[in-house]
């Protein structure tokens, strides 16, 4: 129906003979096969654990459906995926979890604390303040808005290098984005820990195709692959203590960080370009081409 360009993998949203719409990530983009395993591993795992995520579905895709797509690394990107990839069922007017959209929400601290844990246990790079990956649905209707968990691609950074996982690794939550929330990791590590347990690893991962487990040095087989993942995930649970995210910083540390990272910005800068505001980590503004149109 449509590529999605807001991120780095340009997932498209498609309409399946299911007749159902899901935003599909496909296995040619650069990111590669192993953030399509992370997607199913991570978001199956939050599901399990109460956590509000899209059901993900498996998606055959013939390229010819986007011939008539103009934009050419689009139809390079569909070229490149034919056969499997992966689908997150659409979640229709859905908003994202912005720092504006932040300031005016309520979030509570077990919930955050839930989130922050499994980002944690799964070395989740990718849930900033200026990139949540977070979504609030639904924003119409009687039902009230909730927040949903999307995009772990970038999840499970240690099955890039397998020789250097270390189950026991910290986490860096300084600029999560849900820090401002006081999440209650405690509570949420000592509801969740118990319930990674082996059996559920191994429903998860097997859930994962064959085809995106190919090619790992080391481990010869799928089956190796799988096993790598549930031990490495099971160790991390038990290793807890090690790497639970507790001493968040406020709201005002964070702002004195962002004003000390501005200024020293602002210092380098040489005399006529310390006019050009700093727009780090804020979203582009949309340009008003009227004032030239007439």
């Amino acid at each position: 129906m449509t590529p999605l360009r807001s991120g780095g993998s340009v997932p498209g949203v498609v309409e399946a003979d299911d007749l159902g719409t899901y935003v599909v990530k496909f296995t040619g983009s650069a990111q590669g096969r192993k953030a399509l395993v992370a997607e199913v591993v991570v978001g199956e795992l939050a599901r399990a654990l109460g956590l509000r995520f899209p059901e993900l579905v498996l998606v055959h895709f013939d390229p010819e459906i986007a011939d008539g797509e103009p934009h050419q690394e689009v139809r390079d990107l569909h070229r490149a995926s034919a056969g499997l990839n992966l689908g997150m069922d659409y979640l229709p007017g859905a908003q994202d979890f912005t720092p504006e959209v932040a300031a005016r929400c309520t979030v509570d601290p077990l919930e955050a604390g839930r989130i922050v844990w499994l980002d944690a246990l799964t070395v989740n790079v990718d849930r900033t303040v200026h990139s949540s990956n977070l979504m609030i649905w639904p924003t119409l209707g009687v039902a009230p808005p909730r927040l949903w968990l999307i995009d772990h691609g970038a999840a499970l950074v240690f099955h890039h290098r397998w020789d250097g996982a270390d189950p026991t690794k910290a986490y860096d939550f300084r600029h999560h984005a849900l820090g401002r929330y006081t999440p209650d990791t405690r509570a949420a590590d000592a509801e969740l820990a118990p319930r990674v347990t082996e059996e559920l690893l191994r429903r998860i991962v097997a859930e994962v195709p064959d085809a995106w487990l190919a090619g790992e040095p080391g481990l010869a087989t799928p089956a190796l692959i799988r096993e790598a993942y549930v031990d490495h995930l099971h160790a991390r649970v038990r290793a807890s203590a090690a790497w639970l995210p507790t001493d968040f910083p406020s709201g005002e540390e964070l702002a004195a960080e962002e004003a000390r990272r501005a200024a020293k910005t602002q210092q380098g800068r040489p005399s006529w370009l310390k006019r050009v505001p700093d727009l780090h980590g804020k979203p582009a503004a949309e340009q008003d081409w009227s004032v030239h149109l007439g």
